[in-house]
């Protein structure tokens, strides 16, 4: 069945092919010299995943792969497969393996016995905390940070954690380990708990990772170095530069540059016969951006479930298949009818075919930040180009991802030059990021109120499915850039209204079950949020911090209109 936009997006597209490229599209975006040679589509070299110093000797984490790491996984040691690579290993895991191979015939061979013995077997992050029944909610948070705040963590040569100087905080649960845009919003409530100090260790620890990698990884883990996530390491400087002014952003401009940079990798050697490479893709003079990993096979932290799914696709679509569910995890949104072409199934899943609409907001809010802290700087001529990236992404996000007849932000599938049926609060990213203009920003207004807001705030999406980034899940980063977004344009009273429902839930589900968890059903308010790959998860970092912030900024807002006016 045609998608129904597909013959409007046609008629733009044609149409600009007509009357010719804008003015000013020949350099679409602010191009960054391609750090790799490899073809379109292809994975770059080593050294462009992994920084030469960085590069692990394969025996260090051999359990990562081979016949003990696969008989693990099949045989369901744990029920998470996540649990597995998260373990480490007592000795060197070749040495491990080789004993796995005489012993694992002999009678009475148990493998979780085995396992147990070689290596140490992690729990969950907030597994020993104990909540009291006399605390709030803000209680309760408050007392969370330390159990949910890691020291620095210094490299065991066995475990797939990578090295962070400074004291950090993880989401909890099953998440042990940082991850990349889980941390902005995490900031985002640690400034508004006054933890500022707590917000600069993660900085600093973003930059170390773009210092050693050239980007900031999925999360600080070896098996997640071939992807990042959503770019908010800008956005967490800009909480300093709320805090300390400007200056704050200069010392770490160069690591801003180097990761927009990684995005924006091969964005000069795409053209319109040859319009991929990595995360780019040219569409009529425009360069604009897609979710990618450069590894196309089996996730490790997931291996049991991508291959059980791979096994029933032709095997020459499995490799694709496994770079659409890795460049799924980059987006943070895994998973989620957004990137099925069928919303039904899951082995129609396409996201590197996709122009996301969150992406390329945060990339034109990068953009836009450099252009303005390189000309405080002093440095005007490369202000000037990011300027131009400004105004060029701006005009692609109008023309792919922007539909004047629905009102709202989609996707644009570049493969299929039409935009995804989808409807997601991925939408709320152009407010958010300042990309709309009042009159797209009323009209995204409009369908928020009528077609999204729920008893407990906003759902991912309108589809419901059974993966956790749809209906009737809702998600505090998306409540909180909703909220935001809404605030910017001036929509206040129902920015108002989707935080009051979305406080309301987290204090309800607290009150009833002493916990705050990851995600929320905001349809049916007294079911528990469900969907995905593992069991809801309770800490949780991202969820506690937009409480935090969100009540921070509602006090601050009541102070300014009780504030009396002077008079002259």
């Amino acid at each position: 069945m045609p998608n129904r936009k597909s013959n409007q997006i046609g008629k733009k597209v044609g149409r600009r092919r007509l009357l010719g490229t804008l003015a000013g599209t020949a350099a679409a975006v602010a191009t960054i010299p391609s750090s790799s040679g490899a073809e379109p589509n292809q994975s770059p070299p080593a050294a462009n995943v992994l920084h030469t110093s960085e590069q692990q000797d394969a025996t260090q984490h051999s359990h990562l792969e081979g016949e003990l790491f696969d008989a693990v996984q099949r045989n369901h040691v744990f029920e998470d497969s996540k649990r597995f690579v998260d373990c480490v290993p007592l000795s060197n895991p070749r040495s491990i393996t080789r004993q796995f191979l005489a012993e694992r015939d002999e009678p009475g061979f148990d493998l979780r016995s085995f396992v147990e013995q070689h290596f140490e077997v992690v729990g969950e992050v907030t597994s020993q905390f104990d909540s009291s029944d006399d605390l709030t909610m803000e209680a309760h948070i408050d007392r969370l940070w330390p159990h949910l705040t890691t020291p620095q963590t210094e490299q065991n040569e066995y475990d797939t954690l990578i090295s962070l100087p400074n004291p950090h905080v993880v989401p909890g649960g099953r998440f042990r380990e940082v991850y990349y845009w889980d941390s902005y919003f995490t900031a985002e409530g640690l400034a508004a708990s006054g933890r500022l100090e707590t917000v600069t260790d993660m900085v600093e620890n973003f930059a170390s990772l773009i210092d050693r990698f050239g980007f900031v990884p999925n999360g600080n883990r070896i098996y997640y170095l071939s992807r990042s996530q959503m770019p908010l390491f800008c956005k967490m400087v800009e909480i300093l530069v709320r805090q300390n002014g400007v200056e704050a952003a200069i010392p770490y401009l160069p690591r801003i540059e180097q990761e927009y940079s990684f995005w924006m990798d091969g964005s000069d050697t795409v053209s319109q016969t040859d319009p991929t490479h990595r995360r780019v893709v040219q569409l009529d003079g425009y360069v604009m951006n897609r979710y990618w990993d450069d590894d196309p096979s089996p996730r490790k932290e997931s291996y049991r479930e991508d291959r059980q799914l791979a096994a029933s696709v032709p095997e020459a679509e499995r490799s694709d298949l496994h770079r659409h569910i890795r460049a799924a995890c980059e987006s943070g949104w895994d998973f989620s009818s957004r990137w099925f072409a069928d919303d039904s199934n899951f082995r129609s899943i396409r996201t590197t075919d996709l122009i996301p609409i969150d992406l390329n907001a945060a990339l034109y809010n990068i953009e836009q930040r450099l252009a303005e802290w390189l000309d405080y700087h002093g440095r005007e001529a490369t202000a000037a180009k990011y300027h131009r990236a400004t105004a060029n992404r701006r005009a692609a996000i109008n023309e792919y991802c922007w539909d004047p007849d629905d009102g709202f932000y989609f996707d644009y599938c570049w493969k299929g030059e039409t935009q995804a049926e989808t409807w997601s609060l991925a939408a709320v990213t152009p407010l958010y990021f300042g990309v709309a203009s009042a009159e797209q920003a009323a009209a995204v207004a409009t369908v928020l109120e009528k077609r999204f807001l729920e008893p407990g705030g906003l759902p991912a999406t309108l589809t419901q499915t059974p993966e956790q980034w749809d209906a009737p899940n809702g998600w505090a980063p998306l409540q909180w850039m909703a909220i935001k977004g809404l605030h910017r344009y001036g929509h206040t009273a129902l920015a108002d209204e989707i935080q009051q429902r979305w406080m309301a839930i987290n204090r309800d589900v607290f009150e009833a079950t002493g916990k705050m968890v990851e995600k929320y059903d905001v349809i049916n308010t007294d079911r528990s949020a469900g969907g995905g790959e593992y069991p809801l998860q309770d800490g949780f970092g991202w969820t506690n911090a937009v409480v935090v912030a969100l009540q921070k900024e509602q006090i601050d807002h009541s102070q300014c209109s009780n504030r009396p006016t002077a008079s002259f």
